[in-house]
């Protein structure tokens, strides 16, 4: 089992034991920060299980049905999650502005206390654990939970603050005011996810330094006069790129297509971590400039 799939199963344990320990303790307490964090850690379970299926369907190789495989099914899970994301900050926003204009006292402090102490542990490990597995692999979907849980981290450490404000002045106003400050930091925190989903689902290119060092690659290689017209995009954990190189006038068929072999070995181990397509379209003569015209 690759590993993002197994970040996703970590996530959706956790999220599930943090449901139910935080709906129990909401209810019992009428804290709406308490409550609000419950819905939206099981809002986390549905999208982690989500998260899962994704990733075990983007893996899958192309066929004659999805010639490209299905790596976009990635981008649509982190679009998906930005928006859960955002969606969750509204409701979150119109409980706490409901709570300020029908105050009600937070009961069990102790206990409420203690179930956030709990939750920052928790998610503090699996944030650790998904950035980690999100720097090795690179891939959207994980950076896309890694980013939901850290939003998660701030959110809990708030509430713990706010519930330890209520505990030691009986200032009840904290919690719905810091609730509205939650759902408007999870709503700037899902843009960028929701973001870079419709991005890849557009097909754009790869960042300026991934370019660079695929054009400081080609630029270096012996067997070849040249290159021209790079173009690349990504989809999920796949990588498509292509690119007319240019060869000697006189190179056989032969060697020409042994050159472009071993150019396709070399970029794929510039990213060894994900599976790179490459198209080389092969010129007999530098014709970027005719490529141009049309």
């Amino acid at each position: 089992m690759r590993i993002e799939k197994k970040a996703t199963l970590v996530s959706s344990s956790t999220a599930a034991l943090l449901v139910t320990i935080k709906m129990v303790v909401g209810i019992m307490s009428g804290s709406i920060a308490i409550l609000a964090s419950a819905i939206d850690s099981f809002l986390d379970l549905l999208v982690s299980i989500f998260n899962y299926f994704a990733l075990h369907q983007s893996e899958k190789k192309a066929d004659a049905k999805f010639n490209f495989g299905r790596g976009k099914l990635e981008a649509i899970a982190a679009v998906m999650e930005g928006t859960i994301i955002s969606i969750s900050g509204l409701f979150i926003a119109y409980n706490a502005i409901d709570k300020l204009l029908h105050p009600k006292p937070i009961a069990y402090m102790d206990l409420s206390l203690m179930v956030m102490g709990v939750s920052i542990v928790l998610t503090s490990g699996l944030v650790y654990f998904l950035i980690t597995v999100a720097k090795k692999t690179g891939n959207l979907v994980i950076r896309a939970d890694a980013l939901h849980y850290k939003t998660d981290l701030y959110t809990n450490g708030a509430i713990l603050l706010a519930l330890g404000i209520i505990h030691f002045t009986n200032f009840e106003l904290i919690d719905p005011l810091l609730g509205i400050a939650i759902a408007i930091y999870m709503i700037y925190s899902a843009f960028p996810i929701i973001k870079e989903g419709f991005l890849m689902l557009m097909d754009i290119a790869l960042d300026d330094d991934e370019i660079e060092k695929i054009d400081t690659y080609l630029s270096t290689f012996n067997d070849i006069n040249g290159h021209h017209h790079l173009t690349t995009r990504r989809s999920g954990s796949d990588i498509f790129i292509t690119v007319h190189v240019v060869f000697n006038i006189s190179i056989s068929l032969y060697d020409a297509h042994r050159i472009s072999d071993k150019i396709e070995e070399g970029l794929q181990a510039l990213f060894e971590d994900e599976r790179v397509h490459t198209i080389i379209h092969m010129d007999p003569y530098d014709d970027s400039d005719i490529n141009d015209e049309h």
